[in-house]
C-alpha cells in the first residue's frame, strides 16, 4: 500500500489521508507497548498524524502516546501529533476546563508534557464554549502560535456558524484563525461535511477536515449485527452513553441499514469495514481518516481501505446513497 497525503484544507501542510488516534483505547485498552506496536504499524505504513486530547483518559492517553513517542525517536518532522482542549484532563475545577485564555495555555503546556513534545502541530478547540467569547478563545490559540508551541489550530465538532465567526474575528483582528474542524463522518452521520461546512471550504483560508468515527464507533465493522460482543467498545462501562445510540427502534434501523451495507461490500469481495473507510476517503473534503484500532492486526486491515476507494465506482456510490441516503437539502 502507498499512503496518500493530502493538504490539510488549504494550508500547506500534507497530513496522511489515514491517521491514528489515541481515544478509548489509549490507556483504556492499550498499554505502553500495544500503543507502541500499533503507532509503529501506522507510522511503517506512512501514517505521519497521531491524534490525541487532553480528555482522553483524563491525560493517561497522552501519557501513552509520550511514552511511544519518546522511546521510537521518530525524526520530529516525520509525524504530526495533537491535542485537543476543553474537557479537562485529571483535575476538573471551574479553570481546568473551557476555552478560556487561561485553561488554552495551561492545557496546552500540559499536553506538551505528557506528549513529551516541544510543540503540537494541531490544537483543537474540542467543543464549543458558550461561556467564553470566542474573540478570547482566538486571541489565546494566536499567542500559542506566536510562541511556537501550537503550528496549527482548529475546532472539533463546532456548527458551521461558529466556525465562520471565529474566523471572521481572526480576520478582524490580523490573527490566525482556525484551519481545521474534527467533526465525526460516516455513513450515518454526513450533514456537516457535506451540507453544514460547505461554504467555509471555499473560503480564502479555507476548511480542513480530520474526520473522527468513521466505522461509527465500530458499528460499521458488522459486529454489532447480533448485540455488543463483551470486550467490544459499546460494552466498555465509560461508553454506556454511545451504547444508547445504537439500541431500541434507531439502533433496529441502523443493523437494517449496516446489513444492507455488508452486501454491498461481499458483492465488492471486502470487509464492510474497508468499504465504509474507503467511503470516507472518497469525500474531497476529507483531508485525513484517524482510525481507532485496539489491535495491531486490525489496524492492518484498515489501512487496506486506501486501495479499496478506486473500486468505490459511481455506480457503487449510488447504490450506497440509497441504503443510506445523504443529508436533505
Amino acid at each position: 500500500m502507498t499512503m496518500e497525503y493530502r493538504r490539510l484544507g488549504k494550508s500547506g501542510l500534507k497530513v496522511s489521508a489515514l491517521s491514528y488516534g489515541a481515544w478509548v483505547t489509549f490507556a483504556d485498552q492499550l498499554d505502553a507497548r500495544l500503543a507502541d506496536e500499533c503507532m509503529s504499524v501506522a507510522y511503517d505504513a506512512g501514517v505521519n498524524f497521531f491524534d490525541n486530547a487532553e480528555a482522553y483518559a483524563e491525560g493517561r492517553a497522552e501519557e501513552v502516546m509520550g511514552e511511544v513517542l519518546a522511546a521510537k525517536k521518530w525524526p520530529r518532522d516525520t509525524y504530526l501529533v495533537s491535542s485537543k482542549v476543553f474537557f479537562g484532563a485529571a483535575r476538573k475545577g471551574p479553570n481546568q476546563r473551557g476555552l478560556s485564555r487561561k485553561h488554552v495555555i495551561e492545557a496546552c503546556e500540559a499536553a506538551l508534557r505528557r506528549l513529551q513534545v516541544d510543540y503540537l502541530d494541531l490544537y483543537f478547540c474540542h467543543r464549543a464554549d458558550p461561556e467564553t467569547p470566542i474573540e478570547e478563545t482566538v486571541r489565546a490559540m494566536n499567542t500559542l502560535i506566536e510562541q511556537g508551541k501550537v503550528l496549527y489550530w482548529g475546532t472539533s465538532e463546532w456548527s458551521g456558524q461558529q466556525i465562520a465567526e471565529a474566523k471572521s474575528i481572526a480576520g478582524r483582528l490580523g490573527l490566525i484563525g482556525p484551519t481545521m474542524e474534527q467533526p465525526q463522518f460516516n455513513l450515518f452521520t454526513r450533514g456537516r461535511i457535506e451540507k453544514e461546512y460547505a461554504p467555509l471550504y471555499e473560503t480564502s483560508d479555507g476548511l480542513g477536515t480530520t474526520i473522527w468515527s468513521p466505522l461509527a464507533s465500530g458499528f460499521l465493522t458488522g459486529k454489532y449485527l447480533d448485540g455488543i460482543p463483551e470486550g467490544s467498545r459499546l460494552s466498555l462501562p465509560n461508553m454506556g452513553w454511545l451504547a444508547e445510540n445504537f439500541k431500541g427502534e434507531k439502533g433496529a434501523q441502523l443493523v437494517a441499514t449496516t446489513r444492507k451495507l455488508k452486501a454491498v461490500a461481499d458483492d465488492l469481495g471486502m470487509p464492510l469495514a474497508r468499504l465504509a473507510l474507503a467511503w470516507c476517503l472518497k469525500n474531497p473534503r476529507v483531508s485525513t481518516v484517524i482510525l481507532g484500532a485496539s489491535r495491531a492486526s486490525q489496524l492492518t486491515d484498515n489501512l487496506q481501505a486506501l486501495e479499496a476507494v478506486p473500486l468505490l465506482t459511481e455506480e457503487v456510490m449510488q447504490r450506497i446513497d440509497t441504503i443510506a441516503p445523504p443529508p436533505k437539502d
